[in-house]
């Protein structure tokens, strides 16, 4: 599905990307229910976010803590049954509200990042669920471990640190073919014993799904293009 000439969006571009989904796990031999949509709500306000929420959308993404902090206290007081995913880098001085937020990180992308999450979680007492980001493509600038470096990370998140590791996440480089990348990541994974896959976004989810993606992260194709931040 091909976002990229769509500027506005709303319950109807949320239909449509849920029918792309459908038909897309259809394709790939995989149940119906096997693909859960993160609808990436970042950069847009309240008054976007409530529209898809009322068409019966219940997991969404951020990439900030403060900004998350700015808009979901409010809506989850409508909306009692939201699942907030943090999906973009996380620093360890921000553990404590993300924590609190926040039902999932998807961005556990280093060791420090680990130990700071175990031990808040274990401070308050929650069980937050985790993904670890794979820097499948090994960038200098892009956070996440490196692809060979990943199992001893399941192992030290899983096993010592005793996060719930529900998946790994990746961003395929934007010049590279993503099936690479997420032919890795289920590599990855199967190895590793971890079940989940956050993998494929607007321009290229239907491809992750074929490929054993079990969380999708749409933003354009459902509310537009993002404003520009100021």
């Amino acid at each position: 599905m091909n976002a990229s000439n769509k500027s506005q969006g709303g319950p109807a571009g949320w239909a449509e990307v849920r029918a792309a989904i459908a038909k897309a796990t259809r394709k790939a031999g995989r149940p119906a229910n096997a693909v859960t949509l993160v609808a990436v709500s970042k950069t847009h306000g309240i008054e976007h976010i409530r529209p898809v929420l009322a068409a019966g959308q219940r997991v969404f993404g951020e990439n900030r803590v403060q900004e998350a902090e700015e808009k979901w206290p409010t809506l989850r007081r409508e909306f009692a049954d939201i699942s907030l995913h943090l999906i973009g880098p996380l620093q360890t001085n921000k553990v404590k509200p993300a924590v609190a937020l926040f039902d999932v990180i998807e961005s556990v992308d280093r060791e420090k990042l680990a130990r700071a999450l175990a031990a808040e979680c274990e401070r308050v007492g929650k069980k937050i669920q985790v993904f670890l980001q794979i820097n499948t493509g090994k960038e200098p600038q892009k956070a996440g471990v490196a692809p060979e470096d990943a199992d001893a990370f399941v192992r030290l998140c899983r096993d010592e640190l005793h996060l719930d590791v529900q998946g790994l996440m990746c961003i395929p480089p934007v010049d590279e073919e993503p099936v690479l990348h997420f032919a890795l990541l289920a590599k990855i994974a199967a190895r590793t014993g971890v079940e989940k896959l956050s993998m494929g976004m607007s321009s290229d989810f239907e491809t992750a799904i074929e490929f054993g993606a079990t969380h999708v992260r749409v933003g354009t194709a459902i509310f537009g293009t993002r404003p520009s931040l100021t």
